[in-house]
């Protein structure tokens, strides 16, 4: 039983060493949004990720069943709802963990369930995941209003806890640059 609280405790101590969090190392163009049919999207049509120029998003990259992502809802709707006014637009992908995760109306239900307003795309095969190189749930990318990805972070968030302080002082920041 201790080495097994050892390994856990090397594991933690390593994980920033093989994950990156925070500002990217060079701007990248955001990817576009890859499904375009109505039977993919929860609580909105389509979106083009274009057509969100000129806005600070966020994009909640999760699974229904992951617990370390529903966690995380009540500090982004928070989040959402102090800054959506300011320009923020949060819109989540949902990138199934689990074969049962795939069926649309269960992610809609569960996006009700969680008190999800926001748009959410269902990624059931994995071409937004990809396009973003992504690895983990939950995580979070933040684009700024010219389509670039500025910053990403991976993991769990509480409001007050220091991720959330961070990503929100990167979303106050890039809601303060021009339009």
């Amino acid at each position: 039983m201790k080495s097994v609280r050892h390994i856990a405790a090397l594991l933690l101590l390593a994980f920033p060493l093989w994950v990156s969090a925070g500002p990217v190392a060079a701007p990248i163009p955001a990817p576009e949004f890859t499904r375009m049919d109505q039977g993919s999207w929860v609580n909105s049509a389509p979106l083009r990720l274009r057509d969100l120029r000129g806005q600070v998003v966020l994009l909640d990259v999760w699974a229904f069943e992951c617990w370390n992502c529903y966690r995380s809802f009540p500090w982004l709707t928070d989040l959402e709802s102090r800054l959506g006014p300011k320009g923020l637009r949060v819109v989540g992908i949902h990138s199934p963990e689990y074969e049962r995760e795939r069926d649309a109306a269960a992610v809609a239900a569960k996006t009700r369930e969680f008190g999800l307003h926001h748009p959410v795309m269902i990624d059931n095969d994995f071409a937004y995941w990809r396009a973003l190189n992504n690895k983990y749930w939950p995580a979070f990318y933040l684009i700024d209003r010219q389509g670039q990805i500025r910053y990403r972070f991976v993991g769990e968030t509480h409001k007050g806890e220091r991720q959330a302080r961070e990503i929100e002082a990167a979303i106050r920041e890039l809601l303060a640059e021009p339009a």
